[in-house]
């Protein structure tokens, strides 16, 4: 029986040239089907190479996808590595992350290309939209369980991305110029608001 990694299937091993004809692959299929329905096996079969072969270079399909635009500071990873921890601080954990790869230079002006061109380009647009409501809302509501988990999530999710437009794509004063530590102070409680959900109100007899 032959080895799947032999080459006598075809299947090219790693090397600068394989990893740039993953990525070129990848980028096509993220771009014309979305982020959800892509699988590392299919762009690998696309690709020639094993599955293994891109786990190896990139860990993840978000990995994967962080390379082809060329993040330094990949979103959903930024968060997973955020939520683990005391859930009463969340909101500060999730907040200094978030603030920290925005704030630094190399990891935050490829994140600022990406925003602002899938403001510009239909396609990104639809596939950043798809991996931030997967990998991002949808990780924060399985984080917090409990009912109206999406909601809370997507009420978590908004507030940090206004965060996002009002400091670093819009830079309105006072929120584009606030050390982190202030930030987080004045941030924090909206959060968790959105953590908890809306309080129930008795009803009116």
């Amino acid at each position: 029986m032959m080895n799947k990694s032999g080459g006598g299937r075809g299947r090219r091993r790693g090397s600068p040239d394989t990893r740039e004809t993953i990525l070129a692959v990848a980028r096509r299929r993220f771009l014309a089907d979305g982020y959800g329905p892509v699988t590392m096996r299919s762009v690998a079969a696309e690709a020639g190479v094993d599955a293994a072969l891109i786990s190896y270079f990139f860990g993840s399909k978000k990995g994967l996808f962080g390379a082809v635009l060329g993040l330094v500071a990949n979103p959903p990873e930024v968060l997973a590595g955020a939520l683990p921890g005391d859930p009463a601080e969340l909101p500060e954990r999730v907040l200094r992350a978030l603030v920290g790869a925005w704030d630094d230079p190399e990891r935050g002006a490829p994140l600022l290309l990406m925003v602002r061109a899938a403001v510009q380009d239909p396609d990104l647009t639809r596939l950043v939209r798809d991996l931030l409501e997967r990998e991002v809302v949808g990780r924060i509501a399985d984080h917090l369980g409990g009912p109206d988990a999406t909601a809370r999530a997507g009420a978590f999710g908004a507030q940090l991305a206004g965060l996002i437009f009002v400091r670093y794509i819009l830079a309105v004063e006072p929120v584009a110029s606030m050390p982190p530590d202030e930030l987080t102070r004045y941030l924090a409680p909206g959060l968790r608001a959105a953590v908890h959900g809306p309080s129930r109100r008795p009803r009116m007899r």
